[in-house]
């Protein structure tokens, strides 16, 4: 919950003005009447032990106090029902183990239960309730009008505090319908200590207490098998996801989505195992995703480099366990920590670390969530790599690294789609052929003709850049596709290139020579262009009309020169 530094002040403030003096009146007018010491402390013991056992629902803790709070009132009076109350309150805050960003709530709770405390007590005198022994059929009436009257006074002060922050919660929740069902089970409880305190003192703690706490006990290790369950069924899902995707940069945008979404993270990086170093390859802070400018890491260095070095996960549950491991970058406001080999072939390929501004943010169970995504995620690259090599090889030229014919075919269907369909005004279509190349293989020999192809193809890649596609059609023929480009710019784009490459001196080795020496060669380019759809109303006539442009207008012209196809 964000809550401003004015909004925290203002709290700190009110408490101030409410409880303390408070607590003074309510001593003043309401006096406890303790009489027996042994009583009074079974109830902080039993306080104590609700406190740090809270039953958890939907990952809302819920404290179950107000049956030992109900039994403090009706015996001891409302002063004894306020301390008891505050004292859970901090009880409750020490067990969740807040971080100095949310300090605010050990006011901001105090004073809430404790105008729920005043108003509910005085509310029970005013309809002619009393403190200590009295008839049950005289205590009912009044204990359910005061115990009712807590739960709804504590659903309006929230609703008064969300108002406070500009937000909105509805009266009538499911919070407000779990607390009316509590009341079934602590009411009872709470009389019937009552009485029980009466007639036997301390002891009832054990008939009563021992039976709760096991109670509460049970439902938190099912809670905590339902969430295991949950989790690894989550962790399959998540698992099936990522192995059915074959693009590295998803599958590792995917995981760290899923992961920060299952998991209280609010820091999250993926490194890469990357010869001697690990290289940070994907950094997640706060849902915002970062630069990875992060220096590498070395084996055992740091959390990362340590855990690469064991191949064991770690987990930590504050700063102070972790913080003398660490020499290079980690959030400031990091506390619970979560740190993951990931595996594939019994070796480490990357380290997962997980982080996170709350101290024990994080369970056993959950490490062993993590690990098992790990294990998923380390399949799921190898896959998304091995696909994206071979995607990359059967579409790239293996000589000069450029796509391919297969793959422009099928790039250049596409396109003609797309004109169709009006996703483009025109394309436009430019045929090279390199001038008098058999010369060349035949003067200095087959290599050095590669060595001239392959430099031709990072200068041409480097003057279409994003504005086209650059594909080797075959032999020393190359093609350019450019989208929305018009027959006039794709004529002057077409000139610009022939002039480069007449003007640029290639640099190769003869290979007819013993000695094998590196010479200079000047080489001309014929060029020719075609458009869509004024020349052309599909793929293949317009490479057609291209390439008669080429060789009737360039090549028959006397080559060195740029040709457009003419009706």
């Amino acid at each position: 919950m964000d809550v401003g530094t004015n909004q925290k002040k203002f709290i700190w403030i009110l408490w101030a003005f409410i409880v303390p003096p408070g607590l003074y009146l309510t001593y003043h007018f309401f006096p406890p009447q303790i009489e027996n010491i042994w009583g009074v402390i079974s109830l902080f013991v039993m306080t104590a032990c609700a406190s740090f056992m809270p039953i958890v629902i939907n990952s809302t803790p819920m404290v179950m106090i107000q049956w030992v709070t109900l039994a403090a009132f009706l015996q001891y009076g409302l002063f004894f029902e306020v301390l008891l109350m505050q004292f859970s309150v901090v009880l409750l805050l020490v067990k969740l183990r807040i971080n100095k960003n949310e300090m605010y709530r050990i006011p901001l709770n105090s004073s809430m239960f404790f105008l729920v405390s005043i108003l509910s007590g005085l509310l029970y005198f005013g309809i002619g309730g009393e403190i200590g022994p009295q008839p049950l059929e005289e205590l009912v009436g009044p204990a359910i009008v005061y115990q009712v009257m807590n739960i709804i006074l504590n659903q309006v002060i929230l609703i008064v505090f969300f108002r406070f922050l500009d937000r909105k919660i509805k009266l009538l929740g499911e919070d407000l319908v779990w607390d009316f069902l509590s009341i079934m089970l602590m009411f009872p409880l709470g009389v019937t200590w009552f009485y029980l305190s009466l007639e036997l003192g301390a002891v009832s703690l054990f008939l009563l207490g021992i039976p709760f706490i096991s109670v509460a006990t049970l439902l938190r290790l099912y809670n905590s098998s339902e969430k295991i369950n949950q989790y690894l069924q989550k962790a399959v899902e998540i698992g099936h996801q990522l192995t059915e995707n074959l693009n590295v940069k998803e599958v590792l945008d995917l995981f760290l989505d899923r992961i920060t979404s299952t998991l209280p993270v609010e820091y999250a990086y993926i490194l890469d195992v990357k010869d001697d170093k690990l290289i940070l390859i994907r950094r997640v802070e706060k849902g915002e995703l970062k630069n990875n400018d992060i220096s590498p890491l070395k084996r055992n260095e740091d959390i990362s480099g340590g855990v690469w070095a064991s191949g064991k996960s770690i987990i930590f549950r504050n700063k102070t366990e972790w913080d003398s491991l660490v020499g290079g970058y980690m959030p400031e406001d990091a506390e619970s920590v979560i740190c993951v080999p990931i595996v594939r072939s019994q070796m480490v390929r990357g380290v997962l670390l997980l982080a996170s501004s709350k101290k024990n943010a994080f369970e056993k169970y959950q490490l062993m969530i993590v690990d098992i995504l790990c294990s998923y995620l380390g399949v799921a690259i190898a896959n998304a790599r091995h696909y994206e090599t071979t995607k990359w090889d059967s579409e790239r030229c293996a000589l000069t690294k450029l796509y391919n014919y297969r793959y422009f075919e099928i790039e250049l269907e596409a396109v003609i789609a797309g004109l169709h369909s009006g996703e483009y005004e025109c394309i436009s279509l430019i045929m090279l052929d390199i001038d008098r190349f058999k010369s060349i293989n035949d003067t200095y020999g087959h290599q050095s003709g590669n060595e001239i192809l392959c430099v031709l193809a990072q200068k041409l890649e480097k003057l279409i850049d994003l504005r086209g596609t650059v594909a080797r059609y075959g032999g020393e023929e190359f093609v350019i596709l450019l989208k929305d480009i018009k027959k006039g710019e794709a004529l002057k784009l077409a000139e610009d290139i022939r002039i480069h490459i007449e003007s640029h001196s290639f640099l190769l080795h003869s290979d007819l020579e013993k000695e094998r020496k590196q010479l200079s060669v000047n080489i001309t380019a014929s060029l020719g262009v075609a458009t869509a759809p004024y020349e052309a109303d599909d793929g293949l006539s317009l490479i057609r009309q291209a390439d008669r442009a080429l060789y009737t207008g360039a090549k028959q012209a006397g080559r060195n020169r740029v040709a457009q196809y003419v009706k």
